[in-house]
């Protein structure tokens, strides 16, 4: 089981030294936040893009993916009521498909509760048919780019627009497109969600609609920092991947980095690695 680390938790160090440090506690790769390579994602050329990869694979890491795409440049979302907004959204969505291929990612995560909510003046039914258009194009361009573009259910807490893996897997369905995908985020299902995590991975993985699982707690921290126990989980994991129904790795995404975020991501590690090494042992 490969093992990514959110590279926003080893903020604000430069790109170099989070591959450093991250390699050095046992990472396997870096699931990167363009907007903490730049202000404006929209500027990274693919010569550069292919120099962070270089720097990655110099210390023996991957980059899996990209994560947090809406953050920047300012002014996005996918449900606006203007037309222009959603154009400009898309356009930085499909930017980031191709971005992701060039830095030897595999999915994208998009989560960006702000830029999803449904606006003041919209219901529900008018959100979901903007973002459904949206990320239809999002899907077209991960397909040709050969990219899993993932919709992250988030809890109610951070927005009113699919919260649950249900909600995102409808929108899957409508969508149609091997580009397109759901995932399972623990923080937001231990929120959100109606059943235990282990229960959501073996309800939801073998209909193939999960492509992507990060771990924290629904404290926000990391994992292990919390009440959540990861046993079952990564028991529930493994056993998914075991039936060939899951191939994809795990992304260590705490938002709350107590102490400090190499210290998190020190102790997200560790006890990650020993719960996987319980395991095998056990097996």
């Amino acid at each position: 089981m490969k093992i990514a680390l959110c590279n926003e938790v080893l903020r604000p160090m430069p790109f170099e030294e989070q591959c450093r440090v991250a390699a050095r506690l046992g990472y396997d790769a870096l699931e990167v936040a363009p907007c903490t390579l730049t202000d404006d994602p929209l500027r990274i050329s693919d010569a550069e893009a292919k120099e962070y990869a270089r720097i990655a694979h110099g210390h023996d890491l991957t980059i899996s993916g990209l994560h947090w795409l809406l953050v920047a440049p300012e002014g996005l979302s996918i449900v606006s009521a203007d037309a222009a907004q959603r154009e400009r959204t898309v356009r930085v969505m499909e930017r980031m498909v191709e971005l992701c291929g060039v830095l030897g990612g595999t999915y994208l995560v998009h989560g960006s509760p702000k830029q999803r909510s449904v606006p003041d003046g919209s219901n529900a039914a008018e959100a979901w048919e903007r973002a459904r258009d949206c990320l239809a194009r999002a899907a077209k361009r991960a397909e040709a780019c050969g990219q899993i573009y993932c919709l992250e259910p988030l809890s109610p807490r951070e927005t009113d627009f699919v919260n649950t893996v249900e909600d995102a897997v409808r929108m899957v369905t409508e969508i149609g497109s091997p580009g397109l995908k759901t995932m399972i985020d623990c923080s937001a299902a231990g929120q959100a969600e109606r059943v235990s995590v282990p229960d959501l991975i073996e309800r939801w993985i073998p209909t193939g609609h999960i492509a992507h699982v990060q771990v924290n707690d629904p404290n926000r921290r990391g994992p292990g920092q919390g009440g959540m126990r990861f046993g079952a989980i990564l028991r529930s994991l493994l056993k998914m991947r075991r039936e060939g129904h899951y191939d994809g790795s795990i992304a260590v995404e705490p938002f709350d980095y107590g102490p400090d975020g190499p210290v998190c991501a020190a102790y997200s590690i560790g006890y990650l690695r020993g719960i996987l090494q319980e395991i095998e042992r056990d097996e």
